[in-house]
């Protein structure tokens, strides 16, 4: 499996031509991190995986939907191979909280990758962030929270396609926050948002 992850890897690397930009000095160490992300398109996760370093990609969660990837043999195998927390969109319940399954599967060495818009968005601004991000900093809150920007992986994989077009795409890793003692949720939500924004800009 270990191979083949890592042919995975390669291959993410090939297609999307994805570059990493550091913006803080960032330590290879196995601390708990979610690396939050804007969405627009299905590799988003993959790639962002396929783009962390090997010693934290082992460690490493991505959050996909499980009605998109648990669809036919070949995204099954993909998302195992990657390691995929799949989540039921259509069956969430009070007692079955996305945010609680998260924090079961981490348990006290993996990261999560984390889409806080939800769905995937297609307009040209962020859509604004749902809850799970604030909940996790809260239930866990010795998490590194990770703010990510990935351009142009909406070309790659244009929404309803199913073959990338190999283009250059670029993912920008910024410097750790947390949730400030006394946030509220939608003070801590547009931070989070406004933090992935600024990586945009750059």
């Amino acid at each position: 499996m270990r191979l083949t992850a890592h042919i995975l890897s390669w291959v993410a690397k090939l297609l999307s031509g994805a570059s990493v930009r550091w913006v803080d000095d960032f330590k290879i160490d196995t601390c708990q991190r979610v690396y939050f992300a804007n969405h627009t398109s299905h590799l988003d996760a993959l790639v962002l995986w396929s783009s962390l370093p090997k010693q934290l990609r082992v460690l490493t969660r991505p959050v996909a939907a499980k009605d998109y990837w648990n669809k036919g043999i070949v995204r099954r195998y993909i998302a195992d191979t990657f390691n995929a927390l799949l989540i039921d969109r259509t069956n969430i319940k009070v007692h079955r909280s996305p945010v609680e399954t998260m924090i079961r599967a981490i348990g006290h060495e993996h990261s999560l990758i984390v889409f806080p818009e939800g769905g995937r968005n297609t307009e040209p601004e962020m859509g604004p962030f749902k809850s799970g991000l604030f909940y996790l900093a809260k239930k866990k809150p010795e998490l590194e929270l990770i703010p990510v920007y990935i351009d142009n992986l909406n070309r790659v994989l244009p929404k309803g396609e199913f073959l990338p077009v190999p283009l250059l795409s670029c993912i920008t890793i910024g410097a750790p926050m947390w949730l400030e003692e006394g946030e509220t949720k939608m003070d801590f939500l547009e931070r989070a948002r406004e933090s992935v924004q600024r990586l945009k800009d750059l």
